[in-house]
């Protein structure tokens, strides 16, 4: 059942905090899930949205503020001493969370939160977990797991599981390890329950699982989850040895954030901006794309004007030239969007001439449909029949063409290790925009004697 508020809730409670009557909102609000006291606190403002975050449950205010935005974060913690964060916050969460969130702080606040944090073996995992850089396995993994020695038997495994268990909240994997503590496989609960308690655990351990290093990409680490369909997978360093765990609630926000980056690359905003920015950070990652939008207008007026004679002499083709401009730019997002998809997810797996030649496939029917479609149009409204199959062959061509480009370009970008979503959006339309316009005017020249 999704979470709903009662119309003039917030209202309400923005104003009983304001008024110093909080308590009376306390219980049921601490009864909702972490997720829903942070779409509360993100409703409120600042001050408001602080007071209860500090008002509530430690170990519930450390959740919520794992799931609120990074600035409205900010700006909360800013209520917090070190030894209040140590003790209230990071010692409630998991070590990836804990990380995540010590991350976000100055160095010198960084080393007060880790000195304070009263379990030695915590704090290490989590000073570990914060030299791996952003975007990589080992920033996204936890230290929270379940492991066991091939050489234990069935009976210690069960006594020593017992024991590492009441420090992870939630058991997804047994991983099985060597003396060395390199990963060997995992074992199956089912097994576990089922096997004589005298059975060594190298008897009846899964030997086949999918891992990941600790120094691999994130998205690459999502990629594999992704196709595999794990909930948890093994971090692993260099020479096998187990050093964590990433869930899938962890891969989910790396998903959800690539698919936001990609949106914006295809939307013309190179850098990383948010709503709440100001106007300046916004116009820098604006600007840019909208500069090439207006050196391709530019260049598709110059166009224009090379073939002024042909507009002079038969002034009917200029009707037809935003159909031309927005067929090429349509078809080029299309295709790049595809191939941009498909990269994304390692889907393609041929070469890149057969992907150029499906694409060539499929944009020569959709050719003949649309030029078809405009030839019964035109006549219809009165056109001359030269005029509208050179319409319609321009058409043909453009589709061709800006299935071409919008298939190529990000095929050669990802070639290159240059985000290949960049193709799409501005840069594909305007590239488009421009070679259909030649193309139109080229052919007219060709077809109708101009």
């Amino acid at each position: 059942m999704s979470f709903e508020l009662e119309p003039g809730y917030l209202e309400k409670l923005e104003d009983d905090i304001r008024n110093g009557k909080l308590e009376d909102h306390l219980e049921a609000i601490e009864d909702l899930h972490s997720a829903d006291i942070a779409e509360i606190v993100d409703q409120l403002s600042v001050d408001a949205g602080k007071q209860l975050v500090q008002e509530i449950d430690e170990s519930k205010a450390a959740e919520v503020l794992v799931e609120l935005d990074e600035d409205l974060r900010a700006k909360i913690l800013t209520e917090y001493s070190g030894v209040e964060i140590a003790h209230e916050l990071v010692e409630n969460l998991d070590s990836d969370d804990a990380a995540d969130l010590i991350n976000e702080l100055s160095a010198e606040m960084r080393r007060e939160v880790l000195n304070n944090i009263e379990d030695p073996a915590q704090a290490k995992d989590i000073a570990d977990l914060l030299v791996y850089p952003e975007n990589t396995a080992g920033a996204l993994m936890g230290k929270e797991l379940i492991k066991v020695n091939k050489n234990w038997k069935v009976m210690r495994c069960v006594k020593e599981m017992r024991q590492q268990a009441e420090n992870v909240e939630h058991v997804h994997s047994i991983y099985v390890v060597d003396d060395h503590n390199i990963l060997l496989g995992t074992l199956s609960l089912k097994k576990l329950l089922t096997t004589s308690l005298k059975t060594p655990i190298e008897e009846v351990y899964n030997s086949k699982l999918q891992s990941v290093e600790a120094v691999a990409d994130a998205e690459d680490v999502a990629n594999t989850m992704q196709k595999y369909d794990l909930v948890v997978m093994p971090v692993v360093d260099a020479l096998g040895h187990l050093l964590g765990r990433i869930t899938i609630d962890d891969v989910v926000d790396v998903i959800r954030e690539e698919a936001k980056e990609d949106y914006n690359l295809a939307s013309g905003l190179t850098d990383e901006v948010e709503s709440d920015d100001n106007i300046w950070t916004i116009t820098k990652a604006r600007l840019p794309w909208l500069l090439i939008g207006l050196f391709g207008g530019i260049m598709a007026a110059s166009v224009i004007g090379r073939y002024e004679v042909a507009l002079s002499t038969l002034p009917k083709m200029a009707f037809f030239i935003p159909l031309i401009a927005a067929m090429g730019g349509n078809v080029g997002v299309q295709s790049s969007a595809i191939v941009v998809q498909a990269l994304a997810s390692k889907a393609i797996m041929g070469n890149m001439g057969n992907r150029l030649l499906k694409e060539i496939g499929v944009a020569l029917v959709n050719g003949l449909i649309c030029g078809a479609l405009i030839i019964g149009a035109g006549l219809f409204l009165g056109y001359e029949v030269r005029l509208c199959m050179t319409v319609a062959i321009a058409l043909l061509a453009v589709i061709l063409v800006a299935a071409l480009v919008g298939t190529f370009v990000p095929l050669v970008l990802d070639r290159y290790n240059v985000d290949p979503a960049l193709a799409t959006g501005p840069f594909i339309t305007t590239m488009n925009d421009i070679l259909g316009l030649f193309i139109y005017f080229s052919i007219g020249y060709a077809l109708l004697d101009i």
